[in-house]
């Protein structure tokens, strides 16, 4: 399909604009449909509905810790990032990463 887009007066190519957003919405909307299928055929596939898996807590994951706290053990460390103020206490009262290591 190929127009000329030279011969077409100023308001019928606002026209040509106009529909071809309303096209192009429509598409988007029928694409999206098939997407939604296809992942909650996927979903299914793994015993789970799509709502399940959209709407499942992200929590991240932190990491397994490496390290505990001498003087409490509820305190961990994994060993990535900034280091905790009870790491760099111990650390600088002469102990070693491997004094904590769990």
């Amino acid at each position: 399909m190929k127009l000329d887009l030279e011969t077409l007066s100023r308001d019928e190519l606002k026209q040509l604009i106009t529909d071809a957003q309303k096209a192009l919405k429509t598409v988007d909307a029928r694409r999206r449909g098939e997407a939604k299928r296809a992942a909650e055929k996927v979903a299914k596939e793994y015993g789970y509905s799509l709502d399940e898996i959209v709407t499942a807590p992200n929590k991240g994951s932190k990491g397994v810790a490496k390290f505990a706290n001498p003087a409490d053990a509820s305190q961990t460390w994994t060993g990535r990032g900034r280091k905790p103020n009870w790491v760099v206490d111990a650390l600088k009262a002469g102990k070693s990463l491997d004094d904590m290591a769990i």
